[in-house]
């Protein structure tokens, strides 16, 4: 009896690992600002430089101001989701357009942090291009005549819509390059003529998070899998 019941119970030890059920949740964890901002209350955003203006001239939307539409867009981000105090520089007389050479500037960014007060000062560049994507695609039909199915090339007209982003952050008081990073984002639309500022933030919106990230703690969702009995 007792050789019994030392087998019931070693085959139900055995069959436990059988009866645990994988769970799969999501859970919210946090993600640390990539600049650390202790002691730092203040950012100044200097004039991006652009690298090339939308699209060329003749297109639809060749008279946008990448430039001040992108300004706006950050400060407002910045004010909306950071608790610094954000400090508009208005012109700078930059010492040189050569992004790498302006990087190593140190001394410039020292005097421009002491003029305008700040603690942070952030300066990149811009490039926002408008494609032309349009070409022929391959779709089959079906003839009305002898109900055959045939393929034809058909032209599908699409506009591409692609930001390249370098941002930088100097320290006011040293004038330090403390981050870099580059951000890009490629946006496609039917039609030839989609409008370009609608593209332009279509990109802005998908960089949003990651331009944010620099500033503020996140919190991204991931997947994990739980064992239960």
């Amino acid at each position: 009896m007792n050789r019994r019941v030392a087998a019931l119970a070693l085959l139900a030890s055995l069959a436990a690992p059988a009866l645990q059920a994988a769970v799969e949740v999501r859970l919210r964890l946090p993600v640390r600002a990539r600049l650390d901002l202790t002691g730092r209350r203040t950012v100044c955003a200097a004039p991006f430089l652009v690298v090339s203006r939308e699209g060329s001239g003749d297109r639809a939307g060749g008279s946008i101001d990448v430039q001040r539409e992108f300004e706006r867009y950050l400060l407002k981000i910045l004010r909306r989701e950071t608790e610094l105090k954000v400090v508009e520089s208005g012109p700078v007389d930059y010492p040189t357009f050569d992004l790498d050479l302006l990087a190593r500037s140190q001394d410039f960014w020292r005097s421009l942090g002491e003029r305008l007060q700040c603690d942070l000062i952030l300066a990149g560049s811009l490039d926002f291009d408008v494609q032309d994507k349009s070409g022929y695609r391959t779709e089959e039909y079906v003839s009305p005549f002898d109900g055959r199915t045939y393929y034809r090339q058909v032209l599908v007209e699409q506009t591409g819509f692609e930001y390249d982003i370098v941002l930088m952050v100097f320290g006011g008081d040293t004038g330090e390059r403390l981050y870099f990073d580059n951000f890009k984002d490629f946006k496609q639309f039917e039609g030839e003529k989609a409008d370009p500022l609608a593209g332009m933030f279509e990109n802005l919106i998908s960089l949003e998070d990651r331009i944010v990230g620099v500033f503020v703690q996140k919190s991204v969702e991931a997947t994990r899998i739980l064992l239960t009995d």
